[in-house]
């Protein structure tokens, strides 16, 4: 293995972990700023009211996205597996 074989891995697992990430993070992204839109009109100050929102669809999320997600992983590791396999 030279070095552009191992910068082209690590390229593909960053861009795989953003993938697999990506869509929980930006909806609990997009959750909070409507939750604290919403605190700023009603000046209600409640914590919990920031954190239960972003966890439901964050876990709603990823329930929805889980086999885009698995295959993302999926084809990552049959990648580096089969690089393996063939020596680089």
């Amino acid at each position: 293995m030279n070095e552009a074989d191992a910068l082209d891995i690590v390229q593909r697992a960053v861009w795989t972990v953003m993938a697999a990430a990506g869509p929980a993070v930006a909806a609990a992204m997009v959750i909070g700023l409507i939750v604290a839109l919403f605190q700023a009109l009603t000046q209600i100050q409640e914590m919990t009211l920031t954190f239960v929102p972003k966890i439901v669809v964050v876990l709603l999320v990823m329930a929805l996205t889980a086999s885009f997600v698995g295959g993302q992983l999926f084809a990552f590791t049959n990648d580096v597996y089969g690089r393996i396999e063939k020596g680089f």
